[in-house]
């Protein structure tokens, strides 16, 4: 799902957030989650080059050099669902609240669709996301998951030859 590069995305002063997917640096993508991102350890570039071709995808950039610095990943029906995943920010680039002004973004651009849910999950980031709207599942009991923890090393895809 390749989204039409549409304006600029507010960011802090000195950045650029974009959908357009010519300006994605997918080399530097692929190096950051697959190695320094817990959830996506050792993850295939094929894999990812396959979760972005179906994903809205989410670049941070310098505004003078145009170097990339951050990267979100949303996978939607662009009508009711949305799952924001794949969030990162370079170490260097850390620290200047680009992370909120990524998730912010991703909030706005998705508001016009009317979704009724957007979820992500994360491990260490609360706060960052608490503070553009996102909360925490208050209700557990509803929700289940399928996924790679709870299957056999077999059936798990994510780490298969």
């Amino acid at each position: 799902m390749i989204d039409s590069p549409g304006p600029p995305l507010p960011a802090p002063d000195g950045y650029d957030i974009s959908t357009d997917p010519a300006r994605l640096d997918r080399d530097l993508v692929h190096h950051w989650l697959a190695t320094d991102a817990y959830w996506a350890l050792g993850r295939s570039r094929e894999k990812q080059d396959r979760a972005m071709d179906g994903s809205v995808n989410f670049g941070v950039y310098e505004t003078a050099s145009g170097r990339q610095v951050g990267y979100a990943r949303v996978v939607t029906d662009h009508a009711t669902f949305a799952w924001l995943c794949d969030v990162y920010i370079d170490r260097a680039a850390r620290g200047k609240g680009l992370g909120g002004a990524l998730a912010a973004a991703v909030r706005d651009h998705l508001a016009p669709g009317g979704l009724r849910r957007i979820m992500l999950a994360t491990e260490d980031a609360h706060g960052v996301y608490e503070r553009v709207g996102f909360r925490r599942v208050a209700d557990t009991e509803k929700w289940m998951t399928l996924g790679a923890e709870h299957h056999a090393p077999a059936v798990n895809a994510e780490h298969a030859p």
